[in-house]
């Protein structure tokens, strides 16, 4: 009964599994297929984030390559299948989005947290103030007479051993 169930269970696993890519097929015409290459490089994998399009095994990469081929195919610009792209997928699809308002985040977002970190530090810092005051004269002169007074001064919790 237990195997029945395990076999069940991976038989249900196997088929939720996204299936396999088709394989990309190249454009007949060189030039095209080395304009379609490069714009891979430049392009996002949604479902990576990390990865280039070029790179990804993901299934929609293998579709926004297909796309990419097809605009190309088609007489697009390279602007042109950028524009697409970002109208289907959003800025986040390039790896270098445009600068403007909506994407100020995205650009300067890394430095202004580098500069907020870097300022919180500095206020800490300014807080806890020049450390210990110095002794006055007096204070100077009692701890002097306290250190001459006990020149063998013992721990009375150290045992021999930890001489």
């Amino acid at each position: 009964m237990k195997r029945a169930l395990l076999i069940a269970l991976a038989a249900v696993g196997l088929m939720a599994a996204e299936p396999p890519p088709a394989p990309d097929r190249p454009l007949p015409d060189a030039a095209q297929e080395a304009r379609a290459k490069a714009l891979f490089a430049d392009i996002r994998c949604v479902v990576c984030q990390h990865e280039a399009i070029a790179d990804s095994p993901a299934g929609i990469a293998a579709d926004m390559r297909r796309l990419v081929r097809e605009e190309i195919a088609a007489g697009r610009t390279d602007a042109q299948v950028r524009e697409d792209l970002v109208r289907r997928y959003g800025d986040f699809v390039l790896f270098k989005p445009p600068v403007r308002a909506g994407t100020w985040l995205l650009w300067f977002g890394p430095l202004a947290a580098l500069l907020a970190v870097a300022a919180a530090l500095l206020a800490m810092a300014r807080r806890r103030g020049e450390g210990t005051p110095a002794l006055s004269p007096d204070e100077e002169a009692r701890l002097a007479d306290i250190l001459a007074s006990q020149e063998d001064r013992r721990d009375p919790d150290a045992k021999a051993s930890d001489d």
